[in-house]
């Protein structure tokens, strides 16, 4: 059992940080966008020698499904995002030098983010939202804040330690500011993860988690309306964990790194591939590869 909760702690924060260029953009009121992507992440896993657990590997494939709406709020630019997961995970490693593994599949947390430009990108649609567009494609500031709720839907069993599912609540507001130069654009946000106490950790016992604080910049050249490409990195500190009051002193400490391209092949439909790496800046957590492909409609 200390085993599995050393595990579970040190990798769950790391799990959830992400990069997400372009994630501010402006878009037309009133459309609906459908996203598909598939994941496939490989992580090696680094816990404290008294454990005795070695060579501690995961491979993790998500299958993710993404709507979003856009509309006007209070003469803003908004839109809403609901988002949905299924995965499919295998832990393999040396316990006490034998072999063992342990697999999990099942449905992710579900994720709902409302979001506003609130400085510049006015709500258009159309004619009014092309010309615009036109106006403004040799420099642009954009301000946008976002709020996003995690909810404790995913695949979970009190009566095992590693779960696909959290059974809490996480809140994560951002605040992002994005400014756009010709074909180059500079995007940077900043969010904080507040996790709600899980009562049915193990067996009964009681988790509760410090925020996260997350930061993300992103480097955009757009080769051509449609077309482009993006570097990025991460940095994420904090979600110190306390089990049953008892403080673990296992602050989490990440740098991740991504590189990105999207194409439109029509004005309805678009693909984006990505490689997004992380780091672990402490002795114990991981270090993880992911591979991403994703296609959407916008309609």
């Amino acid at each position: 059992m200390r085993i599995l909760i050393a595990i579970l702690l040190f990798t769950l924060p790391l799990c959830a940080q992400e990069l997400t260029p372009r994630r501010w953009s402006h878009l037309p009121t009133d459309k609906n966008l459908m996203g598909l992507g598939y994941a496939y992440t490989q992580a090696d896993i680094f816990l404290d020698p008294v454990l005795q657990v070695e060579n501690l590997e995961l491979e993790l494939q998500t299958l993710a499904l993404r709507y979003i709406r856009t509309f006007e709020f209070l003469g803003t630019s908004s839109r809403f995002e609901l988002g949905q997961g299924y995965q499919d995970g295998i832990y393999r490693g040396l316990l006490r030098g034998e072999q063992a593994s342990a697999y999990r599949s099942g449905p992710t947390d579900t994720l709902l983010r409302i979001s506003s430009i609130l400085y510049g990108a006015p709500p258009l649609k159309g004619k009014e939202f092309a010309q615009y567009r036109k106006s403004v494609q040799n420099s642009e500031t954009l301000i946008g804040a976002a709020l996003i709720l995690q909810l404790p839907t995913g695949d979970y069993s009190e009566n095992q330690l590693i779960n696909i599912g959290s059974n809490r609540f996480t809140i994560r507001p951002q605040i992002g500011i994005v400014h756009q130069r010709d074909k180059w654009t500079f995007e940077t946000s900043a969010s904080m993860w507040a996790f709600s106490d899980n009562n049915e950790f193990w067996q009964g016992t009681h988790r509760q988690q410090d925020p996260l604080w997350a930061f993300q910049s992103h480097l955009i050249y757009t080769f051509q309306p449609g077309f482009w490409s993006s570097a990025s990195i991460g940095y994420g500190i904090g979600a110190e964990n306390e089990v049953n009051g008892i403080n673990k002193n296992d602050s989490a400490e990440n740098l991740a790194f991504s590189l990105a391209g999207g194409y439109a092949f029509t004005r309805n439909f678009g693909a984006k591939i990505a490689y997004i790496g992380t780091r672990t800046q402490t002795d114990k957590s991981f270090d993880s590869d992911t591979l991403a492909l994703g296609f959407s409609w916008i309609w």
